[in-house]
């Protein structure tokens, strides 16, 4: 399938942002370095953002509130967004350290938001056959197994859910096209896009982000 990247990243990113709970100001200093702490496999404490933010840690407080679906463990510390330390069935591999995502596409957007390369197993729904690839911020997809793998993608239409329940639960990998029909019945209006056609809607919508113009999972 032949995809408008541009133009698909541009609907993702305005219904995204008009999602409650989806970040405001905050996206736009808070999240990337979020991320990148969160990569190192360890939960990140609000000492840790204020240091490789440069913001007072109210600032990070206030910022982390912006975030819906943020997780937390026990201690309080940060444990998720978008990349998780809690199982998923989106793993997610950078620098030797197993992570989860949330989403199938956030395994595409965030190589390029973290400048490291990954790599990712998920299942496909249903069957349970695993999607195995490697990403590369630069090179894209530098292996899918299988070949004829696919992800769903969907438009959030400013539902009351926040970020995670209104585009995140939807997306997935699918070993197949035929694999994902069933899945694309119970949901009008949805479509499945080729591996390396989703990489491309992913590091467009990254770069969005990364420049403050987009609102992400």
């Amino acid at each position: 399938m032949s995809i408008d990247a541009d133009h698909l990243a541009t609907r993702l990113s305005a219904a995204i942002s008009a999602t409650p709970g989806a970040g405001g100001d905050a996206m736009g200093w808070l999240w990337p370095a979020l991320l990148r702490e969160l990569a190192r496999g360890r939960p990140v404490t609000i000492n840790d953002l204020a240091r490789v933010t440069g913001r007072s840690a109210a600032e990070v407080s206030d910022g982390l509130g912006m975030l819906s679906d943020t997780e937390y463990d026990r201690r309080g510390l940060v444990i998720g967004h978008g990349i998780t330390l809690r199982e998923t069935p989106h793993q997610f591999t950078v620098d030797g350290h197993a992570l989860y995502t949330w989403c199938a596409l956030d395994t595409l957007i965030f190589p390029t938001v973290l400048d490291r390369p990954a790599q990712i197993v998920s299942p496909t729904p249903g069957s349970g056959e695993p999607v195995r690839l490697s990403v590369d911020p630069a090179a894209g997809i530098t292996a899918v197994e299988p070949a004829t793998a696919v992800v769903s993608v969907v438009v959030p239409d400013g539902c009351a859910a926040g970020v995670r329940a209104a585009f995140c639960n939807q997306v997935h990998f699918f070993a197949t096209p035929d694999a994902a029909r069933d899945w694309l019945t119970e949901h009008p209006g949805a479509a499945v896009l080729p591996v390396a056609d989703a990489f491309d809607l992913g590091r467009r919508l990254a770069h969005n982000l990364l420049a403050g113009q987009a609102r992400c999972c």
